[in-house]
């Protein structure tokens, strides 16, 4: 079961849902991330793609980010995530979106949105193909603010082309299975 990890909600323990469709972010990979992004988190806008459970939000605006957006198409995960929202008591800072990545996007940019971090931790299968159509909308859109992070997650085995996303690699990090890969704006 996923869990806030530091700050206001600690300890607080997250629904996640059952079956295989949908993988949380573990703990240890959690912990690393923010810790990794600590200075970037408070006040910031924080955009969650593939919520899944919402944890990576949630976990943010615990630690002190001013708002999250969650991106989620699937109904059940949209339950589930409505479900850790409320237990956390979170409603005023965190907004679930229940439609596909690329609408969502879209949808952002007319409401002229700008994030200071975006992470997206799509089904590994698809996180090459994703991290290009994302980070070409993020780009293209403005959806990044100056010195922003783009963070994906994703299969260690499967490295992120740095010379085709159009934002600026700045690092990976390997934790087991999973692999982080950051870009900056």
């Amino acid at each position: 079961m996923p869990r806030v990890v530091a700050g206001k909600n600690r300890g607080t323990i997250l629904t996640a849902p059952k079956g295989n469709d949908t993988r949380p972010t573990t703990d240890k990979v959690k912990e690393a991330l923010f810790s990794s992004i600590q200075h970037h988190i408070p006040d910031a806008l924080f955009l969650d793609l593939f919520s899944g459970t919402g944890q990576m939000g949630i976990e943010a605006v615990s630690r002190g980010a001013e708002k999250a957006i969650l991106v989620e198409q699937n109904r059940g995960a949209c339950d589930i995530i409505r479900k850790n929202i409320e237990k956390t008591h979170n409603e005023s800072q965190v907004k679930l979106i229940m439609m596909n990545v690329d609408s969502a996007l879209d949808r952002l940019h007319d409401e002229k949105q700008t994030f200071d971090v975006i992470f997206m931790d799509p089904p590994y299968r698809i996180a090459s193909d994703m991290a290009e159509r994302v980070s070409k909308k993020i780009r293209d859109y403005g959806l990044l603010a100056k010195d922003g992070l783009f963070i994906v997650e994703h299969a260690s085995e499967e490295a992120l082309s740095h010379n085709v996303i159009n934002l600026t690699f700045s690092r990976c990090c390997k934790y087991g299975a999973t692999m982080l890969t950051f870009f900056i704006e």
